[in-house]
């Protein structure tokens, strides 16, 4: 998989990486920013940044066939997929999920806050991205964009959806965040939402897990797991017959957690950590976005992808053994807690 993802022509790097099944054997690839242009002596060369890019991946593990899509202007310069229809600021990719013909992908919406830096950026908005033709070539999708309508983005507070779906037992379950700052200190939870696969694009439709209920208020969604990463996935194990959450400690850590529950809304387990990033002893470099991808694994194997990243974009551009996917294969092992550390 690693080997899969880094080219050395066109598409050189890129974080989010959300995927999302199209079909049985058609893995769609969500990403954040990513870096356009070559690879050579293993540095960066000639290279421009965009928002938001996709990968279109047919079939599985070694065999597999990996084409990136970058949408260009009509000058042939390469630009962000998606951007916002306010345009305001710009669009990461979220979670996504394909039901009912439709693909539904979670688009937050980023803006500069002016002080630089890796983290000079904040959230200032959500929304729901449907394309109506998803087995059609990206560059042919139709999308709507509308805005969630169950967020807030204020000073003390930011809660928000789409850190992760999951489609189980007739219902597309939403996973989001809420966070605020006490005693100085960024404090960041899970949460739940739900709709029935068919009106997933209705937001009145919309359930918020609430102490046990299924509410109407997202206000009242219960914060389910503290110390969460604002990108994670939620996925349904056959082997254990368990879901797993797995994310960055905190978001921004060397520890992959993960953690089980036999609802897809909770009773969460305390953590496991299932992998130490080892790039993070590098002076400069820190590890997040870490996640799962049931389609790529086997039955007793889960797949997890992170990403090493730099303080400093030199030191991403002169240093390409950053920025990429990387993979790492994690055991299942019934009867020992169902994850080995």
């Amino acid at each position: 998989m690693d080997a899969l993802f880094q080219q050395a022509n066109g598409w050189v790097g890129g974080d989010g990486a959300f995927s999302v099944a199209l079909t049985p054997e058609r893995t769609l690839w969500l990403f954040s920013d990513t870096w356009i242009g070559e690879v050579h002596d293993g540095k960066r060369t000639n290279v421009r940044m965009v928002n938001n890019t996709l990968g279109l991946q047919d079939g599985r593990g070694a065999k597999s066939k990996l084409q990136f899509v970058v949408r260009r202007n009509a000058e042939g310069r390469a630009v962000a997929f998606l951007t916002p229809e306010d345009k305001h600021g710009w669009f990461w990719l979220q979670a996504g999920a394909c039901v009912d013909q439709q693909l539904f992908m979670f688009l937050a919406q980023i803006e500069t806050t002016g002080a630089g830096g890796a983290f000079g950026f904040r959230q200032v908005g959500q929304s729901l991205g449907i394309v109506t033709n998803p087995l059609a070539p990206p560059l042919e999708w139709r999308v709507e964009q509308h805005k969630l309508p169950c967020v807030e983005f204020t000073p003390g507070r930011h809660r928000t959806f789409g850190a992760a779906t999951l489609v189980d037992g007739g219902y597309v379950y939403i996973y989001g965040t809420d966070e605020g700052v006490r005693h100085g200190t960024l404090e960041r939870y899970l949460t739940v939402a739900r709709a029935p696969t068919n009106r997933v694009a209705d937001f009145s439709a919309w359930r918020y897990y609430a102490s046990g209920q299924w509410s109407a208020d997202y206000r009242e969604a219960t914060r389910l797991v503290g110390g969460m990463a604002s990108e994670c996935s939620v996925s349904f194990l056959p082997k254990l017959g368990k879901y797993v959450l797995v994310y960055t400690d905190q978001g921004l850590s060397p520890k992959i957690l993960a953690r089980t529950s036999r609802t897809p809304w909770g009773d969460w387990s305390e953590p496991v950590t299932i992998y130490r990033c080892t790039e993070m002893s590098d002076k400069g470099v820190f590890c997040y976005a870490a996640k799962a991808h049931p389609s790529q694994g086997a039955d007793d194997v889960l797949m997890i992808s992170y990403v090493a990243n730099a303080y400093e974009v030199g030191q991403v551009i002169a240093d390409a053994s950053l920025y990429w996917p990387r993979f790492v294969r994690v055991p299942l092992a019934a009867g020992s807690g169902g994850i080995t550390k």
